[in-house]
């Protein structure tokens, strides 16, 4: 009798977590259960589509090519405050674009450090935007932007990681510094950074089971934004911003998946790069605020001291959502663009 029992429930447990590691399949875009495709989109060599939005001046007449490469829970939708009178002025051509499983981009279950800056070369080359571009990628938008200086270095005219997103586990970086900076998290983000780099079999049900709390800004827990972040969050609430709710073809495919790749084993560390711009006819810019509450400024730092090449800034009342004040964002354009 007790046999049957054990076995009965050794199968429901089996059954259980199966269920409980198992994350639903995405709802594609233009697929039949999935939401319809609304935005132009461009289709990759490996089947794939990528949506994308223009803005800035007319293609055919800019003079500065930029791809800009939304965060973590955002889309091709965010809402860049660069004024007007600088983008005429400067001639200024904007490519935003959904990263893969976000948006009305389609998800992409082999998705690397190494794919990102593929997807941008695929992009720009479809849309014969020219050999050489600017990117801007915003906090975990940056990781795309350290492939693009990797493996597509020549492509590249400049590069700008605004309040980039760090790695703690990055080769060949020191680790007591690392470890300074993790140790300042939440405790329930630091587990779930842990899970995403060494289990990330597990991330799904540690992301979606109640008995821990997990990714404390997914929570909404508010402690970890300075008074400039909750103010802009405040003025966001206020406006509604057009597409920014359509952003996930599915939690796991957009949002666990992005942590899961950021916080994967790199190929690579930053300070592994070498200077794509030896003649200085490009330059490469960290922009770090010092209110920023979650990004570690000593890891941002440290970089720009190991590679002098790259201009670091700090701004003294920004926040993590910096870009989003306009002041902010010209002049991240400007020394982006004039350095």
């Amino acid at each position: 009798m007790l046999v049957p029992i054990a076995a009965a429930l050794i199968a429901g447990l089996l059954g259980y977590a199966y269920q409980a590691l198992k994350p639903p399949l995405p709802k594609v875009c233009g697929s039949i259960d999935g939401p319809p495709v609304t935005s132009p989109r461009i289709k990759l060599s490996d089947g794939r589509h990528l949506a994308y939005r223009e803005t800035g001046v007319p293609r055919e007449e800019a003079k500065y090519k930029i791809i800009i490469i939304h965060g973590f829970d955002s889309s091709k939708d965010l809402n860049l405050p660069a004024s007007q009178e600088l983008i005429e002025e400067m001639g200024i051509y904007f490519v935003l674009f959904d990263r893969a499983g976000y948006g009305q981009s389609d998800p992409n279950p082999s998705r690397t450090v190494k794919s990102e800056a593929y997807d941008i070369q695929e992009l720009v080359d479809k849309l014969q935007i020219g050999l050489r571009f600017y990117v801007i990628g915003i906090s975990m938008g940056a990781y795309p932007v350290y492939s693009c200086l990797k493996y597509i270095p020549h492509r590249l005219s400049g590069a700008a990681l605004v309040v980039p997103f760090v790695h703690y586990w990055w080769p060949r970086f020191p680790s007591n510094l690392a470890s300074e900076a993790f140790k300042r998290l939440l405790v329930q983000d630091q587990w779930t950074f842990r899970i995403a780099h060494y289990a990330p079999w597990l991330f799904y049900w540690w992301m979606t089971q109640k008995w821990f709390p997990s990714l404390s800004i997914t929570a909404g827990k508010t402690e970890i934004l300075s008074e400039e972040d909750l103010e802009i969050l405040k003025r966001w609430s206020e406006t509604q911003t057009v597409g920014q709710d359509n952003i996930r073809q599915g939690v796991y495919e957009s949002l666990h998946r992005d942590i899961m790749v950021s916080y994967a084993n790199w190929e690579f560390g930053p300070t592994d790069l070498i200077n794509p711009f030896p003649k200085e006819e490009g330059s490469v810019h960290i922009w770090q605020g010092c209110k920023d509450k979650i990004i570690a400024s000593q890891m941002n730092r440290y970089i720009s001291e190991k590679l002098p090449w790259i201009h670091y800034h700090e701004v003294p009342d920004g926040g993590h959502f910096l870009i989003f004040e306009r002041k902010n964002c010209d002049a991240i354009l400007r020394a982006l663009l004039l350095t």
